[in-house]
């Protein structure tokens, strides 16, 4: 294996600029020797390999804390995998979103209402790439005159996060390069999750990435606003050198440390079968070690790299890693890498919240309460993402919602699972707000919080709109919330066990690999043994909005003239002495969406009625004689149908009971005027 020097000085006549990076040392061995055939080369991926290993980085990258600047240089090396050949390679330049304001994602930010203002100095980020080589054996190729800047999804002529480079000849199928650039960058402060405050530095989508060749040509979007990243799967070598003293988190597992004599720690990091890198450096980390370890699932070393102000809550950071590898190994899949890195981000960093393969950023709060699952809910997502993101890796530009929906369906079924016995303070005593304690990105309970989001823009956006082009402010809603539902409600109407075994074997069929929607469909039709076409064209290629309900029930005894009305009016319970008693139930779908449903009729003595509907009509009666009264009717008493907009015109009664209903109503509001209250008061 070759160290990375040798392969930018490839034939000897690579002439690197003098500057910083000269005095940069190695950090690590090329994960792939480059071909020396003298041209292009077929190179397979190596025996044993999990992914296809296409795309392989060897970088070295030094931190500049003064000026927070990164200069980097790195080697690519890539195998075309697609059917097509390609006579150009394009780049993801992530930063350049924030180099002006006429960006994609600051127009996008402007148009979803989030953008304060004209971007400072301090929060300008940028990457400049110098040099650009193809170093695939023979006399190097300088290229860096053959880039250009394109915007491949809106045209606009001021956005630079995708880079095009010319090639001097096509790269066939399985043909394989090496591409050398140097590069500098400009850490923002923070924003989307990656850059710098203070002395915290957390880079994600820092170095220059190449993009997705599939066999319709080119997959490598601008930077949007609303969507994350789409990538090849590869290994990862990378030296990073920040000050002595400073601790480095990173994607894999540490291989070497140096000391220089400048006053710097070179700290070199691999992996294997990842499509992405992220590290992080602060001198203000305490550094935790803890783990995983559960019968049938293989251990897991975890570190914890965490803020000297929430020491106390190291364990529980632990605890909910462990509910996360456990729970979706067990239900999914095992956790292959061995290790894995949480990251407690600093106060105002804005860089919690968001994932990267084997290394992953919480979010917690000085005050965090024992019995409310903050830092737990966000802990567990993220950490969940390893595998609806890390492992099965989706196009996140287009369809974001194949991860982040089964990541919060999932994070919701773990912390069910994991803390079903917690006696939760928010919930129990302020109804889920306590104003310390904001809402973490998991919706422990999407059956209500999530219905919330979705109630409030069901039909915002069509979902199978690719993702980066939903309506501004609408990928919360369709990619986490709606699809949590309906996941949820495909649970519920196919059986635990056996969504259970259509998730597992989706993970298993596409881990390392970039699946679409179909494929999601295909195997939950075939493990279902169901064609659920029906539902799919409605949650996910339509906008259509669920919603069942009880129109009227009377019940009275027979002969006594009653005609069917709304409940409320009174009535007898029981039939006269040897009679029977007359009921009417009508049922209603008041939305367009069209799903089975089960009507529950009750009666004063005890019996009960379920009626099965195929809820296609707009409404439905119901009559029986018996010799009780009815008391209630209920349509979906299961609560199968997650998605149902208005759960509160789910069932009726002939009677009130005493009130209680208007005072649990009148209770709810209390509680929520009482939050609101207590929020307006922390912020005063």
């Amino acid at each position: 294996m070759r160290r990375l020097i040798q392969v930018l000085l490839v034939a000897s006549c690579v002439a690197l600029p003098r500057g910083p990076l000269a005095t940069l040392s190695l950090g690590g061995e090329h994960p792939v020797a480059p071909s020396r055939s003298g041209g292009f080369s077929n190179v397979p991926a190596p025996a044993g390999a999990r992914s296809a290993r296409n795309a392989n980085y060897a970088i070295e990258v030094r931190l500049r804390p003064a000026t927070h600047v990164l200069d980097g240089r790195e080697v690519i090396t890539w195998r075309n995998i697609s059917r097509v050949s390609t006579s150009e390679l394009r780049f993801h330049l992530y930063y350049n979103a924030w180099k002006n304001n006429r960006s994609t994602f600051a127009r996008e930010d402007r148009l979803a209402g989030f953008f304060p203002g004209p971007l400072r100095e301090q929060d300008l980020g940028w990457i400049d790439v110098t040099s650009i080589r193809l170093v695939t054996g023979g006399p190097p190729v300088d290229l860096t005159a053959a880039r250009r800047y394109l915007a491949p999804d809106d045209g606009n002529a001021d956005d630079q996060t995708v880079m095009i480079v010319a090639l001097p000849r096509a790269v066939a199928p399985a043909e394989s390069i090496d591409i050398a650039l140097e590069w500098t960058s400009k850490i923002p402060r923070t924003v989307a999750r990656t850059g710098v405050i203070a002395d915290y530095y957390f880079l994600g989508q820092w170095f220059p990435k190449i993009g997705v060749l599939e066999d319709q040509g080119w997959n490598c979007h601008q930077f949007h606003e609303s969507t994350e990243f789409f990538a090849d799967y590869g290994v990862y070598d990378v030296a990073m050198t920040v000050p002595r003293g400073w601790v480095v988190g990173a994607t894999g597992t540490e291989r070497s440390r140096r000391d220089n004599p400048d006053g710097t720690t070179t700290w070199s990091y691999r992996e294997e079968d990842v499509h992405d890198f992220a590290w992080t450096t602060s001198p203000n980390y305490l550094d935790r070690r803890a783990r995983f370890e559960h019968p049938g699932l293989p251990p897991v070393d975890m570190r914890l790299l965490l803020q000297p102000e929430h020491a106390s809550q190291a364990e529980r950071h632990f605890a909910a890693t462990r509910a996360a590898l456990r729970y979706y190994g067990e239900w999914f899949g095992p956790y292959p890498y061995g290790h894995i890195t949480i990251v407690d981000p600093a106060w105002q960093s804005h860089a919690g919240g968001m994932e990267y393969p084997t290394l992953f950023t919480a979010g917690t709060r000085w005050l965090a309460p024992e019995r409310v699952t903050s830092p737990e809910g966000v802990t567990i997502h993220e950490c969940g993402h390893q595998f609806w993101y890390a492992l099965v890796g989706n196009n996140e530009f287009e369809d974001a919602w194949l991860d982040e929906g089964l990541n919060t369906y999932s994070t919701a079924r773990v912390i069910a699972e994991a803390y079903r016995d917690a006696n939760r303070l928010d919930r129990r005593f302020l109804g889920g707000f306590v104003p310390y304690v904001f809402p973490d990105i998991s919706l422990d309970r999407f059956d209500d919080d999530g219905l919330a989001d979705y109630r409030r823009a069901a039909r915002v956006d069509l979902p199978s709109v690719p993702s980066y082009r939903y309506w501004p402010n609408a990928a919360g809603t369709l990619s986490y919330s709606k699809t949590a539902l309906w996941l949820h409600t495909l649970e519920n109407y196919l059986g635990w066990p056996t969504f259970r075994a259509c998730l597992a074997t989706y993970f298993d069929r596409w881990k390392f690999r970039h699946p679409k929607p179909q494929d999601f469909f295909q195997v939950v039709c075939e493990v279902s043994g169901q064609d659920l076409t029906w539902f799919f064209d409605q949650v996910y290629r339509g906008t259509q909005v669920f919603d069942y309900g009880i129109d009227a029930l009377r019940s009275a005894p027979a002969g006594s003239g009653d005609i069917l009305e709304p409940s409320g009016r009174p009535a007898s319970k029981r039939s006269p002495s040897g009679g029977t008693c007359h009921t009417q139930v009508v049922v209603r779908r008041y939305g367009d969406g069209v799903f089975p449903v089960d009507v529950l009729v009750r009666f004063a003595n005890g019996e009960r009625v379920r009626e099965r509907w195929d809820g296609r009509e707009l409404w439905k009666a119901y009559t029986y004689e018996r010799r009780a009264c009815a008391v209630s009717a209920e349509v979906d008493p299961g609560r199968v149908l997650a998605l149902d907009v208005n759960p509160t015109n789910n069932a009726r009664v002939v009677q009130p009971l005493a009130r209680r209903a208007a005072t649990k109503w009148m209770i709810t509001w209390l509680v929520w005027l009482q939050d609101l209250l207590l929020a307006y008061s922390y912020f005063a």
